[in-house]
């Protein structure tokens, strides 16, 4: 098997046909990688999430060979999620494309929508200028340079100046063979608007399976974006994940986070705030059950005055799994009259799961408000027996119930699709 290597960096580089810049770019994030240690529970990002069995070396990275072309993916992947149909459609096999169209409308419109090696090799200087640049950076940790020397595959997407993109963006990634290091760059450029749904999905297998992945949204002044991240992979894999979107002035971005999968995940998401006038909306919803661990890191950065952001995570337990949710709310120097909101909340469906809740504040601004909250609570058996008492069957007494908790965030997602997706999911998770 292939090792972590600045060889294997060359070697991945070379398959790809990459240009200099790009090879140069890898092997100064391999640098990064080499030169950091593996994050351990003193480390106080990590102090929850303990990885030590985690053996990089039996992974390795994806560097020969095309995804398996005999895999099968889900009927559900292919479903439409919006009212509108998806005009640009992505299908990824471990990092490959196997499944791609882009609507004459959206061509028309100069939009730009492939996958990223598509990007480096096609549109080298918009690429060049925003990779792992202005957002997630390289030096954020092992995982994040790992990232920047091995990634392979992901999606692209720009939106030129002052363009309502004519219909939304659907992107799958399918993990066959256990390892993808795939990258998502999203750039609305001024006064532009996009909707875009990305989705990860794996099958459960019996060998570990990887993902390290990377997600960049940049939104510049005036523009919108409405992101779906849908996460779904197999209970055999384990994700580690950098996220950063940044929001210009007057911008706006609806950023939804659905997280049901793996065995193991640890993801920084952050959002910054980048001028007067930037709104910002976080609404994440999660469901563990098994052994399941996840462990999610919020930040909600106002670099400037004026501007708003609000997320609010909702989650429910099952079995010996556990949740970890550390948020932060950042008001830096001069960002006066910010309202900044954050909220989790954890729903407890069996006495061995476990929830940890860790919100926080950072003010260095004197005209401002900003609002935090945290709960764990269990299922509420009085409301159970209410409605059983009305003759509906425990079971959907259970699902009503599940459903309650979770509709305030439901209804913060603008697409029935996406929020029936994700219910349905759920209701498979209660009665797992």
């Amino acid at each position: 098997m292939e090792k972590f290597t600045r060889e294997a960096v060359e070697k991945l580089s070379a398959a790809l046909h990459e240009p200099q810049w790009m090879l140069e770019f890898r092997l100064q994030a391999f640098d990064v990688f080499a030169s950091l240690p593996m994050p351990t529970t003193n480390d106080e990002a990590w102090r929850r999430t303990n990885i030590r069995r985690l053996k990089l070396d039996e992974i390795g990275p994806s560097v020969n060979g095309d995804a398996a072309t005999n895999a099968e993916i889900p009927p559900y992947l292919n479903q439409q999620l919006t009212t509108d149909k998806a005009g640009g459609n992505l299908l990824q096999i471990d990092g490959v494309t196997h499944h791609y169209e882009l609507s004459d409308e959206l061509k028309a419109q100069g939009v730009i929508f492939c996958d990223m090696h598509t990007a480096v090799a096609q549109y080298p200087d918009l690429v060049r200028k925003h990779f792992m640049t202005e957002g997630v950076q390289v030096t954020e940790g092992k995982f994040a340079a790992l990232h920047g020397a091995f990634w392979r595959g992901g999606t692209f997407l720009y939106v030129p100046k002052n363009t309502k993109a004519a219909a939304p963006f659907h992107s799958v990634l399918w993990n066959e063979n256990g390892r993808t290091f795939t990258h998502t760059l999203v750039i609305v450029d001024e006064g532009a608007e996009a909707i875009f749904m990305d989705e990860y999905a794996s099958a459960t297998k019996d060998e570990m399976a990887f993902h390290n992945g990377v997600i960049e949204l940049l939104v510049r002044d005036n523009a919108s974006l409405i992101y779906a991240g849908l996460q779904d992979f197999g209970a055999n894999a384990w994700q580690f994940n950098h996220e950063r979107a940044r929001v210009g002035r007057d911008g706006k971005l609806d950023w939804v986070t659905s997280m049901m999968g793996t065995r193991l995940t640890k993801a920084f998401q952050t959002m910054e705030l980048d001028n007067v006038g930037a709104w910002g909306r976080m609404s994440g919803i999660f469901f563990t059950n098994g052994n399941q661990h996840l462990d999610l890191d919020t930040q909600q950065n106002h670099n400037a005055a004026e501007t708003v952001s609000d997320l609010l995570y909702k989650g429910a337990l099952k079995d010996h799994s556990r949740t970890v949710w550390q948020g932060m709310i950042k008001a830096r120097p001069g960002s006066q009259k910010i309202d900044g909101f954050q909220a989790n909340r954890n729903l407890m469906l069996d006495k061995t799961a476990r929830a940890d809740s860790i919100p926080g504040l950072e003010i260095e601004a004197d005209d401002v408000k900003c609002t935090h909250a945290s709960a764990i609570g269990r299922l509420d058996q009085d409301e159970i027996f209410y409605l059983m008492s009305r003759g509906i069957p425990y079971k959907t007494a259970v699902e009503m119930s599940v459903q309650g908790f979770f509709d305030p965030l439901m209804r913060r997602i603008p697409f029935e699709g996406i929020r029936e997706r994700i219910f349905g999911r759920i209701v498979e998770k209660i009665n797992a």
